[in-house]
């Protein structure tokens, strides 16, 4: 890993610098186009966008019991469900907002987007108010 050789921590609690903020961005980057690539390949490969959902919903519970147990570090832990986060929302959307006869649910793109939208303004202006995010890394 580039940003660990070049920084010895590839940890987001220290993103205080141009060299690892530009680490950062190109991981956030990578882990988005190729998220919605494995999300499309595994939906589209016959496991439909449900089970796409399914498959990565529970993939997401892996780094997090082996977290949990001793097994995986903080930042393993936290860099691994990012990575299956991405194609867990992108099959969920593609499922919500396709139309049935591609397998999903036919909401819609338009009324989707905007829900994502308010549900994800909501978090981070709650988050922003409450400072629920200021645990025990505020302070580093």
């Amino acid at each position: 890993m580039l940003w660990y050789a070049s920084e010895r921590t590839p940890s987001v609690h220290t993103v205080r610098t141009r060299s690892r903020e530009a680490f950062y961005r190109a991981a956030v980057l990578a882990t988005f186009a190729l998220g919605t690539a494995t999300g499309d390949l595994t939906a589209t490969a016959g496991l439909g966008y449900l089970g796409s959902v399914v498959l990565f919903a529970a993939a997401v519970c892996v780094p997090a019991l082996a977290h949990r147990f001793g097994a995986l570090n903080a930042v393993a832990a936290f860099w691994t469900t990012y990575v299956i986060t991405r194609p867990l929302g992108a099959s969920l959307t593609d499922w919500m907002a396709l139309g049935r006869a591609r397998g999903g649910l036919g909401f819609g793109l338009a009324p989707v987007t905007l829900a994502g939208t308010v549900a994800i303004v909501g978090f981070v202006g709650y988050m922003a108010v409450s400072q629920g995010d200021r645990g025990a890394h505020a302070a580093t």
